[in-house]
């Protein structure tokens, strides 16, 4: 019951600041969708006629995912980074509950609120491109559950980075573009990644959005690679988490900015 009262606060919490903060809402989601209008032109100025649909099917999955990507990794930083600033960082650490199931539900509450918002991003791209793509939730499901949870152990590594370091805002930004390269770069081309945070799941919901690829299509390997790094991802960024915790307990950090 604990657990379900600290994920509906801070659904509650995450849904009241982006009501109160509205421009700043509006003004995320438009960036992000006029970036990608930047894109789906330019495929359409410079891009090959006979490859042009698919190049933009492509483009329009990769930065669905790209946002998406940044949006979950990049919270729990910011979250650090904020609660520090407001000198509430301390009294995280004396709940009950402790930092890190704190830090759990707000990742989930504003992986939902911002799950909404890709949802729109996503049908407003397919309508502004007039490429639909292939909607099969019962497959695409699966796989983004999993992709999440490795999402959420590279947020626990950025959020223990940032109780230790407390100003994070510059990295956040190089992981940005680091995100769009794991997220943008196929697996035809660099197999390798199979085994990096999240970019199994990119591709196989390209497989599925694109290609009308469905589920008993999917390998079995496919679904191993991807359970494999959500349990390990999330593993280790919550022991690297609780690591930067205790460091930050022993050495006072907690307390200050």
């Amino acid at each position: 019951m604990s657990w379900f009262n600290l994920l509906k606060a801070n659904l509650r919490k995450e849904y009241l600041e982006m009501k109160r903060y509205l421009p700043n809402t509006i003004a995320m989601v438009l960036t992000f969708y006029i970036l990608f209008i930047g894109m789906f032109f330019g495929i359409q100025i410079i891009g090959d006629p006979t490859t042009q649909d698919i190049n933009i099917q492509f483009t329009i999955v990769n930065y669905i995912f790209w946002f998406f990507a940044m949006m979950t990794v990049n919270a729990i930083g910011w979250q650090i980074t904020n609660e520090a600033m407001r000198g509430t960082l301390e009294q995280l650490s004396m709940s009950p509950m402790g930092i890190w199931k704190i830090m759990l539900m707000r990742l989930i509450a504003s992986t939902v609120i911002n799950f909404i918002m890709i949802i729109a991003l996503l049908y407003l791209s397919m309508f502004t491109s007039g490429q639909w793509l292939n909607i099969d939730v019962g497959t695409i499901l699966p796989i983004l559950i999993l992709t999440i949870i490795s999402m959420f152990g590279l947020g626990f590594i950025i959020a223990g980075l940032s109780i230790i370091l407390k100003q994070v805002q510059a990295f956040l930004q190089i992981l940005q573009f680091i995100l769009a390269g794991l997220t943008f770069v196929p697996l035809s081309v660099a197999p390798f990644l199979a085994f990096f945070p999240f970019v199994k799941g990119v591709d196989l919901v390209r497989a599925v959005m694109i290609e009308g690829v469905t589920f008993t299509q999917i390998p079995m390997v496919d679904f191993l690679i991807l359970g494999f790094n959500a349990i390990f991802y999330f593993v280790i960024g919550l022991l690297f988490f609780f690591y930067c915790e205790r460091f930050a307990m022993n050495k006072g950090l907690l307390a200050h900015y």
